[in-house]
Protein backbone atom coordinates (compact mmCIF):
# COMPACT_ATOMS: atom_id res chain seq x y z
CA UNK A 1 0.00 0.00 0.00
CA UNK A 2 1.50 3.37 -1.14
CA UNK A 3 -0.28 6.61 -0.19
CA UNK A 4 -3.53 4.72 0.09
CA UNK A 5 -3.17 2.96 -3.27
CA UNK A 6 -2.55 -0.81 -3.49
CA UNK A 7 0.31 -2.16 -5.59
CA UNK A 8 -0.47 -5.62 -7.00
CA UNK A 9 1.34 -8.48 -5.21
CA UNK A 10 3.11 -11.09 -7.30
CA UNK A 11 3.08 -14.76 -6.42
CA UNK A 12 6.22 -16.54 -5.18
CA UNK A 13 6.12 -19.20 -7.90
CA UNK A 14 7.43 -16.85 -10.57
CA UNK A 15 11.09 -16.62 -11.46
CA UNK A 16 13.14 -13.67 -10.21
CA UNK A 17 13.41 -12.12 -13.71
CA UNK A 18 9.71 -12.42 -14.31
CA UNK A 19 9.05 -10.91 -10.88
CA UNK A 20 11.25 -7.91 -11.60
CA UNK A 21 9.56 -7.23 -14.94
CA UNK A 22 6.13 -7.71 -13.45
CA UNK A 23 6.92 -5.38 -10.55
CA UNK A 24 8.12 -2.66 -12.91
CA UNK A 25 5.00 -3.04 -15.04
CA UNK A 26 2.73 -2.97 -12.02
CA UNK A 27 4.44 0.14 -10.65
CA UNK A 28 4.11 1.93 -14.00
CA UNK A 29 0.39 1.12 -14.12
CA UNK A 30 -0.02 2.28 -10.52
CA UNK A 31 1.76 5.59 -11.20
CA UNK A 32 -0.45 6.29 -14.20
CA UNK A 33 -3.53 5.56 -12.15
CA UNK A 34 -2.28 7.80 -9.35
CA UNK A 35 -1.70 10.71 -11.74
CA UNK A 36 -5.21 10.30 -13.07
CA UNK A 37 -6.92 10.58 -9.68
CA UNK A 38 -4.73 13.17 -7.95
CA UNK A 39 -5.75 16.82 -8.45
CA UNK A 40 -3.58 18.74 -10.90
CA UNK A 41 -1.27 21.33 -9.36
CA UNK A 42 -1.73 24.84 -10.70
CA UNK A 43 1.37 26.25 -12.34
CA UNK A 44 2.82 29.26 -10.60
CA UNK A 45 1.93 32.45 -12.45
CA UNK A 46 4.74 34.17 -14.32
CA UNK A 47 6.08 37.11 -12.35
CA UNK A 48 5.04 40.49 -13.71
CA UNK A 49 8.31 42.06 -14.84
CA UNK A 50 6.94 45.59 -14.73
CA UNK A 51 4.95 45.51 -11.49
CA UNK A 52 7.67 47.02 -9.30
CA UNK A 53 8.22 49.89 -11.71
CA UNK A 54 4.51 50.54 -12.12
CA UNK A 55 4.07 50.62 -8.35
CA UNK A 56 6.83 53.23 -8.09
CA UNK A 57 4.83 55.46 -10.41
CA UNK A 58 1.69 54.90 -8.34
CA UNK A 59 3.45 55.51 -5.03
CA UNK A 60 5.01 58.68 -6.40
CA UNK A 61 1.61 59.93 -7.51
CA UNK A 62 0.18 59.25 -4.07
CA UNK A 63 2.90 61.33 -2.43
CA UNK A 64 2.76 64.09 -5.04
CA UNK A 65 -0.37 63.87 -7.20
CA UNK A 66 0.20 65.15 -10.75
CA UNK A 67 -1.98 68.00 -11.87
CA UNK A 68 -4.87 67.16 -14.14
CA UNK A 69 -4.97 68.24 -17.75
CA UNK A 70 -1.26 67.90 -18.48
CA UNK A 71 0.54 66.19 -21.33
CA UNK A 72 1.35 62.59 -20.44
CA UNK A 73 4.08 60.62 -22.21
CA UNK A 74 4.06 56.82 -22.10
CA UNK A 75 6.01 54.06 -23.83
CA UNK A 76 9.43 52.47 -24.01
CA UNK A 77 12.95 53.79 -23.36
CA UNK A 78 12.69 56.57 -25.96
CA UNK A 79 10.03 58.05 -23.69
CA UNK A 80 11.81 57.22 -20.43
CA UNK A 81 15.02 58.95 -21.56
CA UNK A 82 13.26 62.04 -22.90
CA UNK A 83 14.16 65.17 -20.90
CA UNK A 84 10.65 66.56 -21.00
CA UNK A 85 11.24 69.46 -18.64
CA UNK A 86 13.97 71.05 -20.76
CA UNK A 87 12.42 69.92 -24.04
CA UNK A 88 9.04 71.52 -23.35
CA UNK A 89 9.54 74.26 -20.74
CA UNK A 90 6.22 75.88 -21.61
CA UNK A 91 4.24 72.69 -21.09
CA UNK A 92 3.37 70.57 -18.09
CA UNK A 93 4.51 67.02 -18.90
CA UNK A 94 4.26 63.71 -17.11
CA UNK A 95 6.80 61.00 -18.02
CA UNK A 96 5.55 57.44 -17.80
CA UNK A 97 8.17 55.68 -19.90
CA UNK A 98 9.52 52.29 -18.85
CA UNK A 99 12.44 50.99 -20.89
CA UNK A 100 12.17 47.72 -22.78
CA UNK A 101 8.39 47.78 -22.80
CA UNK A 102 6.17 46.94 -25.74
CA UNK A 103 2.91 48.39 -27.03
CA UNK A 104 0.93 45.78 -25.09
CA UNK A 105 2.61 46.94 -21.87
CA UNK A 106 1.54 50.54 -22.44
CA UNK A 107 -1.98 49.29 -23.11
CA UNK A 108 -1.94 47.17 -19.99
CA UNK A 109 -0.81 49.89 -17.59
CA UNK A 110 -2.19 53.11 -19.03
CA UNK A 111 -5.20 52.99 -16.72
CA UNK A 112 -2.92 52.77 -13.68
CA UNK A 113 -0.16 55.27 -14.44
CA UNK A 114 -1.67 57.76 -16.90
CA UNK A 115 -5.46 57.91 -16.88
CA UNK A 116 -5.79 58.88 -13.17
CA UNK A 117 -4.05 62.18 -14.03
CA UNK A 118 -6.74 62.92 -16.65
CA UNK A 119 -4.29 64.32 -19.22
CA UNK A 120 -5.58 66.35 -22.15
CA UNK A 121 -2.88 64.89 -24.41
CA UNK A 122 -1.20 61.48 -24.30
CA UNK A 123 1.99 61.02 -26.33
CA UNK A 124 2.80 57.37 -27.06
CA UNK A 125 5.94 55.76 -28.42
CA UNK A 126 5.96 51.96 -28.45
CA UNK A 127 6.27 49.14 -30.94
CA UNK A 128 10.00 49.38 -31.59
CA UNK A 129 10.77 46.56 -29.16
CA UNK A 130 7.80 44.57 -30.42
CA UNK A 131 9.20 44.34 -33.93
CA UNK A 132 12.64 43.44 -32.55
CA UNK A 133 10.95 40.68 -30.53
CA UNK A 134 9.40 39.26 -33.72
CA UNK A 135 5.88 40.56 -33.34
CA UNK A 136 4.21 41.35 -36.64
CA UNK A 137 3.19 44.89 -37.62
CA UNK A 138 -0.44 43.77 -37.42
CA UNK A 139 0.01 42.56 -33.86
CA UNK A 140 1.55 45.90 -32.88
CA UNK A 141 -1.32 47.78 -34.54
CA UNK A 142 -3.84 45.59 -32.72
CA UNK A 143 -2.16 46.33 -29.39
CA UNK A 144 -2.38 50.03 -30.19
CA UNK A 145 -6.13 49.56 -30.70
CA UNK A 146 -6.39 48.19 -27.17
CA UNK A 147 -4.47 51.19 -25.86
CA UNK A 148 -6.66 53.65 -27.78
CA UNK A 149 -9.90 51.99 -26.68
CA UNK A 150 -8.84 52.12 -23.04
CA UNK A 151 -7.98 55.80 -23.27
CA UNK A 152 -11.08 56.79 -25.20
CA UNK A 153 -13.31 54.72 -22.95
CA UNK A 154 -12.13 56.67 -19.90
CA UNK A 155 -11.20 60.05 -21.43
CA UNK A 156 -13.05 60.41 -24.74
CA UNK A 157 -11.87 63.99 -25.34
CA UNK A 158 -8.19 63.31 -24.71
CA UNK A 159 -5.95 63.56 -27.75
CA UNK A 160 -3.62 60.61 -28.45
CA UNK A 161 -0.40 61.51 -30.26
CA UNK A 162 1.13 58.34 -31.67
CA UNK A 163 4.78 58.63 -32.67
CA UNK A 164 5.78 56.38 -35.56
CA UNK A 165 8.68 53.98 -35.19
CA UNK A 166 12.11 55.54 -35.65
CA UNK A 167 14.83 54.30 -38.04
CA UNK A 168 17.37 52.96 -35.55
CA UNK A 169 20.69 51.86 -37.15
CA UNK A 170 20.90 48.80 -34.90
CA UNK A 171 17.51 47.65 -36.19
CA UNK A 172 17.90 48.75 -39.79
CA UNK A 173 17.43 45.18 -41.02
CA UNK A 174 13.91 45.35 -39.56
CA UNK A 175 13.03 48.55 -41.43
CA UNK A 176 10.41 46.99 -43.72
CA UNK A 177 8.45 45.67 -40.74
CA UNK A 178 8.84 49.01 -38.96
CA UNK A 179 7.62 50.93 -42.01
CA UNK A 180 4.67 48.59 -42.37
CA UNK A 181 3.78 49.16 -38.72
CA UNK A 182 3.91 52.91 -39.37
CA UNK A 183 1.58 52.54 -42.35
CA UNK A 184 -0.87 50.58 -40.22
CA UNK A 185 -0.59 53.15 -37.42
CA UNK A 186 -1.32 56.02 -39.78
CA UNK A 187 -4.32 54.27 -41.34
CA UNK A 188 -5.71 53.48 -37.89
CA UNK A 189 -5.33 57.06 -36.70
CA UNK A 190 -6.89 58.53 -39.83
CA UNK A 191 -9.91 56.25 -39.48
CA UNK A 192 -10.59 57.34 -35.90
CA UNK A 193 -10.95 60.52 -33.89
CA UNK A 194 -8.93 62.47 -31.33
CA UNK A 195 -5.70 60.92 -32.59
CA UNK A 196 -2.65 62.20 -34.43
CA UNK A 197 0.18 60.30 -36.07
CA UNK A 198 3.64 61.84 -36.06
CA UNK A 199 6.00 60.31 -38.61
CA UNK A 200 9.58 60.87 -37.38
CA UNK A 201 11.16 58.49 -39.92
CA UNK A 202 11.89 60.90 -42.82
CA UNK A 203 13.39 63.62 -40.62
CA UNK A 204 15.88 61.15 -39.12
CA UNK A 205 17.35 60.03 -42.46
CA UNK A 206 20.26 61.62 -44.28
CA UNK A 207 20.53 62.37 -47.99
CA UNK A 208 21.77 58.83 -48.53
CA UNK A 209 18.52 57.43 -47.15
CA UNK A 210 20.25 56.03 -44.08
CA UNK A 211 19.73 57.01 -40.41
CA UNK A 212 21.81 60.03 -39.44
CA UNK A 213 24.51 58.67 -37.09
CA UNK A 214 24.66 61.86 -35.02
CA UNK A 215 21.09 61.26 -33.89
CA UNK A 216 21.96 58.08 -32.02
CA UNK A 217 24.07 57.03 -29.04
CA UNK A 218 26.84 54.44 -29.33
CA UNK A 219 24.30 51.61 -29.06
CA UNK A 220 22.75 52.84 -32.35
CA UNK A 221 19.33 52.48 -30.78
CA UNK A 222 18.72 55.26 -28.29
CA UNK A 223 18.85 58.91 -29.28
CA UNK A 224 21.21 61.78 -28.62
CA UNK A 225 20.01 65.29 -27.81
CA UNK A 226 20.10 65.96 -31.57
CA UNK A 227 17.64 63.15 -32.13
CA UNK A 228 15.33 64.44 -29.44
CA UNK A 229 15.54 67.93 -30.91
CA UNK A 230 13.85 66.59 -34.05
CA UNK A 231 11.17 64.91 -31.95
CA UNK A 232 10.66 68.07 -29.88
CA UNK A 233 9.94 70.12 -32.97
CA UNK A 234 7.50 67.57 -34.35
CA UNK A 235 5.66 66.93 -31.09
CA UNK A 236 5.37 70.38 -29.52
CA UNK A 237 2.58 71.61 -31.83
CA UNK A 238 0.39 68.81 -30.48
CA UNK A 239 0.84 69.71 -26.80
CA UNK A 240 -1.28 71.94 -24.63
CA UNK A 241 0.28 74.78 -22.64
CA UNK A 242 0.58 75.01 -18.89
Amino acid sequence: MLNGYSVPFLGTGETTGMKDRAIKTALAVWLLALCAVLPAQDAKPTADKWEAEIRKFEEGDQKSPPGEGANAFIGSSSIRMWKLGSSFPNHSCLNRGFGGSEMADSARYVDRIVLPAKPKVIVLYAGDNDIANKKTPTQVRDDYRIFRDKVQGALPETQIVLIGLKPSPSRWKLREAALEANRLFQAEVMAGKNQAFVDVWPAMLGEDGMPKPELFLKDNLHMTDAGYKIWNELIEPHLIGK
